[in-house]
C-alpha cells in the first residue's frame, strides 16, 4: 500500500511537469512591430532571468492589440501610435471600444528612421531631398550626390502608423508616389532595402542592421510608445513596467 503511494505520488509529479503552464508565469503583449522590436523583444530575455516570468510577444499591430486586450487574449496592448489611432482603427473593423475602462502607459520612444543600402554613398537628405524622394519629384540618386541609379522607394502595407506620421510630419500630407515597391512589415522594408542598392525606406531605429545604413535627416520623427491595459497595471505587469523603466531600459533600443 505504502508503494503503491509513492508510485503515485511520482507519477502526479511527472505529469505536472510535463505541464509547465501549471507553474509558469506569463505575460502576453500584443501590439505593433515597432513597440516590439524597440522595446519587448530586447528586453524579453533580461526580464525572464530577472523574475522568471515569460514575456509572450506577439506581433502584429496596435489595432489589432487592443482587440485582442478587449477579447481578452492578451494582458496588455502596445502601439507607436497615440490610443485614440487605435481604438479607431478597431473601431473600423467592427469593434467597439470603451476608453475609460484603458489605461496607457509611455514605455518609450520610437524613432522612425530613413534606411537606404549599406554601400549607398548617399549619407544625408534634407526635409526637401526626402519629400521629393518619396512623392516622386526626385527619382535619380544624382540629384542627391548619389550614382547615376534609378531611386526605388520601399514601402509597408501593414505599417500605417509609421507611414501617416512620416507623411504627416515630413511630406506635409502629400501622397507617396504610387509606384513604390510595396512590402509587409518592417523586418520587409529593412529585408527589401538591404538586397536592393537603390533602395530606400523607412523603419523604426531598432530594426537597423549591418545591411542597411540610416541615413543622417534633417528632421526627427518620434512618437511615443504606449502599453495599454484594462485599468491600472498591477501584478506581472506592474513588474514588467518597473523593469523597463529601470534595470532593463540599458537594453530598449532608441
Amino acid at each position: 500500500m505504502k508503494r503503491n503511494a509513492i508510485v503515485a505520488a511520482v507519477g502526479l509529479l511527472v505529469m505536472l511537469a510535463g505541464s509547465p503552464a501549471v507553474f509558469a508565469e506569463e505575460i502576453r503583449i500584443s501590439g505593433g512591430g515597432a513597440s516590439i522590436a524597440t522595446v519587448f523583444a530586447p528586453v524579453k530575455p533580461h526580464f525572464e532571468k530577472a523574475t522568471g516570468i515569460t514575456l509572450l510577444n506577439l506581433q502584429s499591430t496596435p489595432k489589432n492589440g487592443l482587440i485582442d486586450l478587449a477579447n481578452g487574449k492578451v494582458d496588455a496592448a502596445t502601439g507607436a501610435v497615440p490610443l485614440e489611432a487605435m481604438i479607431g482603427g478597431a473601431a473600423k473593423e467592427g469593434v467597439t471600444i470603451d476608453p475609460t475602462v484603458l489605461q496607457q502607459t509611455v514605455v518609450a520612444t520610437n524613432k522612425t528612421v530613413v534606411f537606404v543600402h549599406k554601400d549607398n554613398p548617399v549619407g544625408k537628405l534634407s526635409r526637401e531631398q526626402l519629400k521629393g524622394i518619396f512623392t516622386g519629384k526626385i527619382t535619380n540618386w544624382q540629384a542627391v550626390g548619389g550614382n547615376d541609379r534609378e531611386i526605388i522607394v520601399v514601402w509597408g502595407k501593414n505599417t500605417p502608423g509609421q507611414n501617416a506620421l512620416f507623411v504627416k510630419q515630413v511630406l506635409d500630407g502629400a501622397p507617396v508616389l504610387n509606384e513604390t515597391l510595396e512590402t509587409t512589415d518592417y523586418a520587409g522594408i529593412r529585408q527589401n532595402i538591404g538586397f536592393n542598392p537603390d533602395s530606400i525606406g523607412i523603419d523604426p531605429l531598432a530594426l537597423a542592421d549591418a545591411s542597411v545604413k540610416v541615413v543622417e535627416a534633417a528632421i526627427e520623427v518620434t512618437s511615443p510608445i504606449i502599453l495599454v491595459t484594462k485599468g491600472k497595471p498591477a501584478g506581472n505587469l506592474q513588474k514588467l513596467i518597473d523593469f523597463i523603466q529601470g534595470a532593463g531600459k540599458q537594453y530598449i533600443k532608441q
